[in-house]
């Protein structure tokens, strides 16, 4: 499991029992930033094989606090399901809330939305880009997990790009359509028209 890196080191792993199926989840950092990420993994596979995998950006309010504002909740449990449905599978989860901001710049990112402005917009006012997110620990970890080629579960481009700028094999992309709400339906079409996002747009209406 363990590999050398002057950036990234791998910690832990141990089970975790899901109301989908029993996972394992291993802990990873970033030794210069210290931050803290982690992966799940489940089921078996052979170096040269495909694995299903979902990269995920944390999001509290989503994840956690079940807000519809975003999608994310809905996605984070659909990718989770889908890689029991399979079989196997990996989900990346990366520490880096608000596209990258920090969960309170993201509530003065809400606050901003709430007078108006777009998901894009509130970021760039505040000083930001559009998307601070950074996946240079996604080939670290698949590489401690034997991951060499996968089915990316995602609806946004920029995940598959950075994939292959690691020297990972991006075999096919499985859209993730879930958790269109009236309430997050505007913010959807922001990612879709200004991010590229690629999603269903008979969803969007």
């Amino acid at each position: 499991m363990k590999h050398q890196d002057p950036h990234f080191d791998y910690i832990s792993s141990a089970r975790l029992p899901t109301r989908w199926g029993q996972f394992t989840i291993h802990g990873f950092v970033e030794k210069d930033s210290g931050q803290e990420h982690v992966a799940l993994s489940y089921g078996d596979w052979q170096p040269d094989e495909v694995v299903p995998i979902r990269i995920h950006s944390e999001c509290l309010t989503g994840d956690a606090l079940f807000s519809t504002r975003c999608d994310c909740g809905a996605q984070l449990e659909k990718a989770l399901q889908n890689i029991v449905e399979q079989g196997r599978g990996v989900l990346l989860y990366l520490r880096q809330e608000g596209r990258g901001i920090g969960l309170l710049n993201k509530i003065r990112a809400y606050h901003l939305q709430d007078k108006g402005m777009d998901t894009v917009e509130a970021n760039e006012h505040l000083g930001f880009d559009a998307d601070l997110r950074d996946y240079g620990i996604c080939r670290y970890m698949l590489d401690c997990l034997g991951v060499t080629k996968v089915s990316l579960m995602t609806n946004n481009p920029r995940k598959i790009q950075a994939l292959q700028d690691l020297g990972i094999e991006v075999v096919a992309r499985t859209p993730i359509d879930h958790g269109i709400t009236d309430d997050n339906r505007v913010y959807i079409r922001t990612k879709t028209l200004k991010l590229g996002h690629a999603f269903d747009p008979h969803l969007l209406k």
